[in-house]
């Protein structure tokens, strides 16, 4: 197809921006692919091509990249000269046309062939052609120097001005997704196939590209490096110029004399995108030492600034109840008219009855325990209250239902139970647990164990830790802190500024009023210690409670069924004097009582007629039964303990007689007892069966036994303190003491006395387990002997027998003497034994 020319000739007169009556007459099939989508501008030797930057906004690449329809518009513009012509900041054709005019360099004939729109790059090509007068230089400088003369800055960037520049090369024209960049790379190719390029040093290429914009820096390829073609980076100090030197300079051939080597070297010139964020990213990862830590520290800031404040409000609404569904208007409504069903539903899943019908006896019985406490939560002792008491003694219903009413009423009362802690296992779970008890929300426990692998990575690079995981002791510290907080805000609340003590400090009005402090009760304090990892817990718990109670914010209450409480607490409190409460197993007579009334509670009553049909009296459960009787005498044997008293309740409502429901009791205690402490041994119990035995033996006929004297027998001969320590932790004994000092032993239990007296009674297990015990002895006196015969074998070996020694001599035969009687007896009565067993079954 062939093109229009046009000719532009001094007697022309184009107004400005009136492009229309030009564009007919040029040439503007290519599309930004070059000429038929070559990528190429064909030129002979009588045109030339210039390239106009600055003629559209760098920002609007975008438009470039939509497809689909907007393509289609978009190339109808592009096609379109006088459409593109003048939506650019000035019209190229109109440009050379004034250049042309007004030029003082003597242009001869000069036609405007064609203009080539460059949208990504915000330029254009035109592409003209002169007569044989005229070289393309010298209209390039016309244009140059009219655009000099005359600046064009466009709208959206007043800072910046169009220019146009002669384009030496031959320039790729291509519509790749490819955006400019201030640094391009320079390629060194030969100029035919099989010569050899030559590689431009910095000086050269300065002189080249710097006409086209001022040059930011020169990158050479490094000498050993192996990649060819050889290349070298060029970064402008702005885009637009790179943009002028990639389109005029692409494809030149660098003649010999300018430095191209004996054949030439074409230079081909790309963007290269430059990473403005790389020095960064290089720094952060070649710095990991200081930069994670910080990494971690801003992590641990933003989760301080963000989370804390959210956590410290779950903690107090959870202590508060302000979203609690059953502080509720509506349910509280619903609640008073199904009482009856509400009371069902929580025994099924408590397991007992919520009412205190039941239990008003033991309460009672109790009333000095229960005023006790509430006398010291009005007085202004910063120490801990204690509550000690085997398992099923009542504790919590005492404290918390009873003790603590008037507190949970006004909902200041926090329950803290260590069981679920302490039996998590693994960081994650306890610190989850540990949050649930407080209402620490959000808790984000699992992503302790994807920081420890970040740790972990980062001390493998670095040799050591970032700190982004979080020990389970600092993890447990945040919450208990976030506690203390959400505690003080509590105390403060009901505080005015015009009170009558406005005047004085937070601390010091917690100090004078203990009744506004919250109350923290710690169930289950030493639940388990002896496992590993539990100390840890308790130990941070305890510290929390003492910075409570030191710091006047919280009232502290420990519920412990452990005697060695004092041993834990008096590290967090060394020196208060704590205030104890224990609490023992109920008398017989309030024992029998108990039971009378869980038989008839919430039980319907029976109406008696008389014989005149009016109603004479009513009879309760009790009443009606004849067995009940039975009680006086199987109580003693059941004891005080209020889970074993309701559990005789229980059988006896079900149908059977307090005899047989004691005896079933008993049972069932004494299976626990050899199942637990007899029958199976393992390494990582503190006693043995033997150990465990000459108990169950000596108390079964004794209700108390002398702690010393326990410990003077043969199975009890080393780390005999321990073991009983173990024993009364697993709850088989109990360990009474007097001014800090064990003195005495008794059963666990109260209906272990008679559990006890039941398992000695069995003949073959009572054979079993003392033959056991008189092995133990007799091994225990061998090994005396052994150690008898050394010495005296050693003192045989002297080469004369002083006389001092005669005495020693005459002892340690004696020694040797005792013991083998010891050993004579022991086998007589491990022979009868062993008939025993051999005989019954």
């Amino acid at each position: 197809m062939l093109a229009q020319r046009l000719l532009v000739t001094p007697a022309q007169r184009v107004p400005w921006r009136r492009v229309p009556r030009y564009a007919p007459a040029l040439r503007h099939t290519s599309s930004e692919a070059g000429e038929n989508n070559t990528g190429h501008i064909s030129t002979s030797p009588s045109e030339g091509i210039i390239f106009f930057n600055n003629l559209l906004p760098l920002n609007a690449q975008w438009y470039h990249r939509l497809t689909g329809l907007l393509d289609r518009r978009r190339f109808s513009v592009l096609q379109d000269h006088a459409k593109f012509e003048r939506i650019g900041a000035v019209s190229p054709t109109k440009v050379v046309h004034d250049a042309v005019q007004g030029s003082k360099l003597g242009l001869g004939h000069i036609e405007v062939v064609e203009v080539l729109p460059r949208v990504n790059e915000a330029g254009a090509f035109l592409k003209f052609s002169h007569d044989a007068a005229t070289d393309a230089a010298t209209v390039a400088e016309a244009v140059r120097q009219h655009l000099l003369a005359h600046s064009v800055r466009p709208w959206w960037n007043p800072f910046t001005s169009v220019r146009a520049s002669l384009v030496l090369g031959r320039p790729w024209v291509e519509d790749l997704f490819r955006l400019p960049s201030k640094r391009v790379k320079v390629e060194f190719l030969p100029s035919q196939p099989g010569a050899e390029a030559a590689e431009l040093n910095q000086e050269q290429l300065y002189t080249f590209f710097r006409p086209y914009g001022k040059l930011a820096d020169i990158v050479a390829q490094p000498s050993d490096s192996k990649v060819v073609p050889r290349y070298a980076y060029l970064d402008f100090s702005r885009t637009g110029k790179a943009i002028m030197a990639k389109n005029c300079l692409h494809g030149y051939t660098v003649p010999s004399g300018q430095g191209g080597g004996s054949s030439g070297t074409i230079l081909q010139v790309t963007y290269e995108k430059k990473q403005r964020s790389g020095w960064a990213k290089d720094w952060i990862f070649n710095h990991p030492r200081i930069t994670i830590p910080l990494l971690a520290a801003l992590v641990a800031g933003i989760t301080v600034a963000i989370f804390d404040p959210i956590r410290t409000f779950s903690i107090r609404t959870h202590i508060t109840r302000t979203f609690h569904l059953e502080d509720n208007v509506v349910f509280r409504w619903f609640k008073t008219q199904s009482e009856d069903l509400i009371n069902r539903v929580k025994q099924f899943r408590h397991g007992m009855d919520t009412n205190d019908a039941g239990m008003q006896v033991v309460w009672d019985d109790r009333k000095g325990e229960i005023e006790q406490i509430q006398s010291w939560l009005m007085e202004t002792a910063d120490t801990f209250i204690i509550v000690q008491g085997p398992r099923g003694s009542g504790k919590r219903e005492l404290v918390v239902d009873h003790a603590l009413a008037h507190k949970r009423a006004a909902h200041r009362v926090l329950v803290v139970d260590c069981k679920p802690i302490q039996e998590a296992r693994g960081d994650a779970s306890t610190i989850a647990a540990a949050a649930a008890q407080v209402g620490y929300r959000p808790v984000f426990s699992w992503m302790n164990n994807i920081s420890g692998l970040m740790d972990l990575a980062a001390q493998g690079m670095t040799g050591v830790k970032a700190g982004f995981s979080e020990t389970l002791e600092n993890q447990l510290s945040k919450i208990w802190n976030n506690t203390a907080t959400a505690l003080k805000s509590i105390a403060l609340e009901n505080r005015k500024k015009d009170d009558k003590d406005a005047n004085l400090s937070d601390d010091e009005y917690l100090e004078a009023h203990p009744e506004c402090r919250p109350v923290v009760v710690i169930d289950n304090f030493l639940h388990k210690n002896s496992e590993d990892g539990a100390s840890l817990v308790y130990d941070k718990l305890a510290d929390a409670a003492a910075r409570w109670t030191t710091t006047n914010i919280a009232h502290v209450i420990f519920l412990t069924n452990d005697v060695s409480f004092s041993k834990s607490l008096s590290k967090a409190l060394p020196d208060r004097v704590f205030r104890q409460i224990a609490l023992r197993d109920s008398s017989l007579d309030t024992a029998k009582r108990y039971v009378i009334q869980h038989l008839d509670f919430s039980t319907t009553e029976e109406k008696v007629s008389g014989q005149d049909g009016e109603e004479e009296r009513k009879l309760t459960p009790s009443q009606k039964r004849k067995d009940l009787k039975e009680l006086d005498d199987v109580i003693p044997l059941l004891g005080g303990r209020l889970t074993d008293l309701e559990f005789l309740a229980r059988r006896i409502k079900a149908g059977e007689t307090p005899s047989k429901a004691v005896h079933e009791i008993i049972d069932q205690s004494s299976s626990e007892i050899l199942k637990m402490f007899l029958l199976l041994g393992s390494d990582s119990r503190e006693w043995t069966p033997q150990q465990a035995w000459s108990l169950v033996r000596s108390l079964a006929s004794s209700e108390t036994l002398r702690y010393n004297e326990v410990l003077m027998q043969d199975s009890y001969g080393s780390g005999g303190d321990k073991a009983l320590a173990a024993l009364e932790q697993a709850e088989l004994i109990t360990v009474n003491s007097l001014n800090g000092r064990p003195y005495s032993i008794k059963p666990g239990k109260p209906v272990y006395q008679p559990a006890f007296k039941r398992l000695v009674d069995d003949k073959v297990l009572s054979a079993k387990m003392d033959l056991a015990l008189l092995s133990e002895s007799i091994g225990a006196e061998n090994k005396s002997i052994d150690k008898y015969e050394q010495e005296l074998h050693l003192l045989g070996k002297l080469p004369k027998q002083p006389g001092e020694l005669e005495t020693r001599i005459r002892w340690l035969l004696g020694k040797i003497l005792t013991s083998q009687t010891k050993i004579e007896t022991y086998e007589k009565d491990a022979a009868g034994l062993k008939k025993i067993l051999a005989s019954e079954y």
